[in-house]
């Protein structure tokens, strides 16, 4: 008899229906964060008025400058004009080259120095072309050096501390530019004066290091005024040719550049500056930007890098020139608006009001809250306007070796230079 078979009844199995992809939590685990992000960006574009802001068109400014590249390209100054849509594209270029060469392909030019921007307004007016001009801020020249080299210039009688410039060891000294110039005519060599006594050795002859004078106005304006100096000091420029080339011959070797063609503050800065550049040309605004910078990543100042500030100072007034409608903007922009102004006071520039006088103590308060000391001048400081560029440019072609040029004897446009009123109390 055989066996029953046995059946086994079917087995069921009833399966949850699969959540979708978007349901599922490792994707909700990343896209829910993101997704909270991005609203949130959004309503506060849209509080600001600013929520199609990412879509709308920059329009990029090409310029031509030297030294006020460093306004242009601080990261703060680039947020806030792209607040504006602008974005600034620079050509790095000496005034002088600013002034000679060609600039139709650009929207605007910031030269330096005002004999520079005299002569492209001039040049423009003579084509029919009324360019529009903005001063917003100024820097004086000074020269950048060390402690050791400006006490061995005090022990000399060359320079004299600023009371008050420093917590018992002072950052600024006021350098006698017609001793200074005639130990260096002297071909007198820092062991000489003393330097020794300060801890160094340096067997070199006393020498200002500049950028190459063929293509930077801070050396030109150098040059300016070692041409002042040595002439005596009168309250007078030279007004001709042959007046130019005279001055020029008498102070080429007062001249010895040292480091032509390089950004010398950079080398002062650097470890190894003090070895390469005891003395060199800068603006103002270089040595405060450093110090502010310095004081912001170490709690402390850089007391070991110091200011000459000569007894003698020009005029030096950088000019914005717009060429067409957009530069017009940029200019209206970093003159006027509240933001582009405080950045560039923060970044030691000296800004101007509308009449062309230095805006209040903005300066002074921001130094002052950094526990940075506030340079002073002397009101008698010997102040002078720069040579018109044509004799400018004819001492610098001797100077610097070179090649001529023609410029016309441009009769500068009448303006008021800039006055340092309250601010740091700096000469003008």
């Amino acid at each position: 008899m055989g066996g029953r078979q046995v059946v086994e009844e079917p087995r069921l199995e009833i399966r949850r229906p699969s959540s979708p992809w978007w349901r599922r939590r490792d994707f909700l685990v990343v896209f829910l964060p993101l997704l909270a992000a991005v609203l949130t960006g959004v309503t506060l574009l849209a509080a600001a008025g600013k929520v199609l802001l990412p879509f709308e068109r920059i329009t990029t400014l090409e310029a031509k400058m030297a030294s006020k590249r460093d306004f242009f390209e601080d990261p703060e100054v680039q947020r806030l004009l792209l607040k504006h849509r602008i974005r600034v594209h620079i050509t790095s270029s000496g005034s002088r080259e600013v002034a000679i060469r060609d600039i139709t392909s650009y929207d605007f030019v910031f030269p330096s120095g005002q004999p520079a921007g005299d002569l492209i307004v001039a040049e423009r007016q003579a084509k029919g072309r009324d360019p529009k001009v903005f001063r917003p801020f100024v820097s004086p020249i000074v020269l950048p050096t060390y402690r050791a080299y400006a006490e061995t210039l005090e022990d000399a009688g060359i320079a004299t501390a600023q009371s008050g410039s420093g917590p018992g060891r002072p950052l600024y000294y006021v350098l006698d530019m017609e001793k200074f110039l005639k130990a260096i005519a002297q071909k007198r060599r820092w062991n000489e004066i003393g330097i020794r006594d300060h801890g160094i050795s340096n067997a070199n002859r006393i020498v200002v290091q500049s950028s190459d004078v063929c293509d930077s106005n801070s050396a030109g304006t150098y040059l300016g005024l070692v041409a002042f100096t040595w002439h005596g000091g009168a309250d007078e420029v030279p007004d001709t040719d042959e007046e130019a080339d005279g001055r020029g011959r008498a102070i080429k070797p007062l001249m010895d550049q040292g480091l032509p063609g390089t950004d010398v503050f950079r080398t002062y800065i650097s470890p190894e500056g003090d070895r390469i550049a005891p003395v060199v040309v800068a603006y103002e605004h270089q040595y405060l930007n450093y110090q502010a910078q310095y004081q912001a990543e170490s709690g402390k100042l850089d007391t070991d890098r110091v200011l000459l500030y000569p007894s003698a100072q020009f005029v030096t007034q950088p000019q914005f020139i717009a060429l067409n409608e957009e530069g017009d903007r940029l200019g209206e922009l970093i003159t006027h608006d509240p933001e582009l102004r405080q950045r560039a006071m923060e970044l030691g520039f000296r800004i101007l009001d509308p009449a062309g006088e230095v805006a209040g103590d903005q300066l002074t308060t921001f130094l002052e809250e950094r526990n940075i000391p506030v340079p002073s001048m002397a009101d008698d400081n010997t102040r002078s306007s720069m040579p018109r560029l044509r004799y400018l440019e004819r001492m610098i072609s001797i100077v610097g070796g070179c090649p001529a040029v023609d410029i016309p004897d441009v009769e500068p446009p009448a303006a008021k230079p800039p006055s340092a009123g309250k601010a740091a109390g700096v000469p003008e």
